[in-house]
């Protein structure tokens, strides 16, 4: 298929340069989405139908078999040789079963080491005499370990993540889901299915990724491009509202707070239209020979329909001159003449209409408008009366004031509320879909800005409550979808876990009662015995490093999870022990499989063998205790096959 496309000639088909550029370019995506993927198979499963799909049963039609995989593949023919495993035909392959064996006679399941066919797996959904059994091929996989970037789960989607990965394009998701049950796969592979589903719509509206930090994203990067998928847009909410501003400063937690808070798009609000001006003179239009007066009057009923119209600022300035200009046009009417539109536009563009125009409606500089709230207590105090207290007002007041937008130091929150003034200034483009992960840590200002990303598109949001790990964290799913903006949005709970061992996901759920009251356990489907080891220490940095050694003897990735402040102290006990490790977002190799990871950024992470250092430390790292263990949770739950805790102070109470 690749061969087909590069041998391609377009010499004879475009008219002109910009044609076969645009063609060129369509084939150069072509090529790089049919490239080979290494150590993988082009199929995973087959389907043996007992009736084609879609014919008369009546008739008795005979079956049909089919291979699922990643991409359609078609032979020189052109006749289909794998099914998408996006494709109506595919769908029994995650969802059929003894119960509802949705006409599939036979489901096989083949095991691939290497790219290479090493095992296959048959279950004959309809012979009442084959019991139901647990695929171990279905098992392995999942097990397998955990070497480079995330990958794809298309061979062990589960029924439940199914229904998630196919709901349409017209409805936002919202997908609650403790460690280990796939949310951000589900998230993924539902971009892959609805790019797959609705291709021209999105490839004209555009959709995006946004994920917690760089690591994160350069983490999951490949699975969509392993899907064929190569125009998904990737990045941070920082990335996203930072473009006016360079973001160089950090908010104490009591000021970010407040400024993450949804009430301060409404001291925002009027702060942007406080701008309007009632216009107290009469205008004058000299043309010619003649002079056309508006009065005061009649300029302040056009800037109050202006304003009753609840359009953006700026639309409703562009508007003014048009609407001053009508008025004039009317005047001429009624005095004889028979202006066009040419002579409104020349009227909105008279110096007098313009001066009028600059005095009752100047433009705003979402930037300066941002610093003079932040900056000046009484500007503050007077759009902010009845909303904010004064000892919100004056936390969040810099205490050295900054001479101009570009040597302010702004922190990421402020560049969130220089967004949001944008978009009172000039509406935000929205996209057809938007997925957000590790959404529970944004806040309400920060749902905001991605809320308008996605006005007219669908979203989907993936998190767990329990992993919220800032000051600002969103407390429930309904407040989380209502600042987005996506209030209607179907609300799914994943929590059967298949990444984190059952005595490991056990151990940390310990924290649940304290950190997220009546949050669902994840009951994990792995029982790996002796994957949990908890002991105490007297020399910690030694032991610590002892262990990853221990770890770094099985296969697969290694993560040394430790507080922020004891990163720099174990790097040196690594060094001087002569271990080389990776920072989280390197990709690990197989001979590079040691990473040393800050709790801050372990989220969304996840590592064959973990070692967790001091979990006092990670808890004493962040400003309160439910915040540190809402941190030291994620810390537990990044291992898949093996968790190491060692400590030298008391283990937090929850874990005693």
């Amino acid at each position: 298929m690749r061969e087909d496309v590069q041998a391609l000639d377009i010499k004879d088909v475009t008219a002109n340069w910009v044609n076969a550029a645009v063609l060129q370019r369509q084939i150069d995506d072509r090529i790089k989405a049919l490239a080979d993927l290494t150590h993988t198979p082009l199929f995973f499963g087959r389907l043996d139908y007992l009736h084609a799909p879609g014919a008369d049963l009546a008739e008795g039609a005979e079956g049909e078999r089919f291979y699922i995989g990643r991409r359609h593949v078609h032979d020189a023919d052109g006749d289909p040789m794998v099914i998408d495993w996006r494709a109506p035909v595919s769908q029994p392959f995650y969802r059929a079963s003894k119960k509802d064996p949705m006409d599939i006679g036979l489901r096989r399941r083949f095991g691939y080491t290497g790219g290479e066919l090493t095992a296959y797996e048959d279950e004959h959904l309809t012979d009442p005499a084959e019991a139901a059994t647990t695929s171990k091929l279905l098992q392995a996989e999942i097990e397998r370990p955990r070497v480079g970037p995330m990958r794809d789960i298309v061979a062990t989607i589960q029924p439940e993540q199914d229904e998630i990965v196919r709901s349409g394009l017209s409805g936002s998701v919202c997908v609650q889901g403790g460690p280990g049950t796939g949310k951000t796969a589900v998230g993924l592979h539902r971009v892959a299915y609805l790019l797959y589903a609705h291709r021209d719509r999105l490839a004209r509206t555009g959709t995006l990724v946004i994920g917690p930090n760089k690591s994160f994203l350069h983490y999951i990067e490949q699975v969509l491009p392993a899907l064929g998928e190569l125009e998904v847009k990737q990045a941070t909410v920082d990335d996203l509202v930072a473009k006016d501003v360079e973001v160089r400063g950090t908010d104490p937690a009591e000021s970010a707070v407040v400024k993450g808070d949804a009430r301060m798009a409404e001291v925002l609000r009027r702060a942007v239209w406080s701008h309007v001006a009632t216009p107290t003179e009469p205008l004058v239009v000299v043309r010619g020979s003649r002079r056309w007066r508006v009065p005061a009057y009649e300029l302040a009923e056009i800037v109050e329909q202006l304003r009753d119209r609840d359009i953006r600022y700026g639309a409703a300035r562009e508007a003014l001159p048009q609407r001053i200009a009508h008025t004039v046009l009317v005047r001429m009417e009624q005095a004889g003449e028979a202006p066009d539109d040419r002579v409104q536009d020349a009227v909105a563009r008279n110096t007098a209409v313009k001066a009028a125009v600059k005095q009752i409606w100047p433009p705003v500089d979402p930037a300066k408008l941002v610093l003079r709230l932040l900056n000046e207590p009484d500007f503050l105090a007077e759009h902010a009366t009845g909303i904010l207290t004064a000892d919100e007002q004056k936390a969040i007041i810099a205490p050295k004031p900054a001479r101009s937008v570009k040597s302010a130091k702004w922190s990421a929150a402020d560049a969130v509320l220089i967004d949001e003034a944008n978009d009172l200034v000039a509406r935000t483009h929205s996209l057809g879909h938007v997925v957000l992960d590790e959404a529970q840590d944004l806040s309400p200002m920060q749902y905001r800005a991605v809320g308008r990303r996605c006005t007219t598109g669908s979203a989907t949001v993936l998190g767990d409550l329990a992993q919220g790990t800032t000051p600002w964290a969103t407390a429930s799913w309904g407040e989380a979808l209502r600042h987005l903006g996506k209030e209607e949005a179907v609300v799914e709970e994943l929590t059967a876990g298949f990444r984190v061992p059952r005595e490991v996901i056990a151990y940390a759920s310990k924290l649940l009662p304290s950190i997220s009251p009546g949050l669902t356990a994840v009951e994990s489907v792995r029982e790996t015995p002796g994957s949990l080891d908890v002991r105490a220490s007297a020399d910690l940095d030694a032991d610590v490093v002892a262990a990853c050694v221990a770890s770094l003897a099985h296969e697969g990735s290694i993560g040394l999870i430790a507080a922020d402040a004891r990163i720099p102290v174990l790097a040196a006990a690594l060094e001087a022990a002569g271990h080389a490790y990776l920072a989280p977002g390197e990709e690990t190799t197989a001979e590079s499989r040691l990473t040393l990871v800050p709790a801050s950024l372990a989220k969304g992470l996840e590592y064959d063998y973990v070692v967790l250092d001091e979990p006092a430390a990670v808890v004493d790292g962040e400003p309160d205790e439910r915040t540190g263990l809402r941190r030291l949770y994620v810390a537990l739950t990044r291992a898949v096959s093996g968790l190491t805790v060692l400590h030298a102070a008391p283990l937090p109470a929850q874990l005693t």
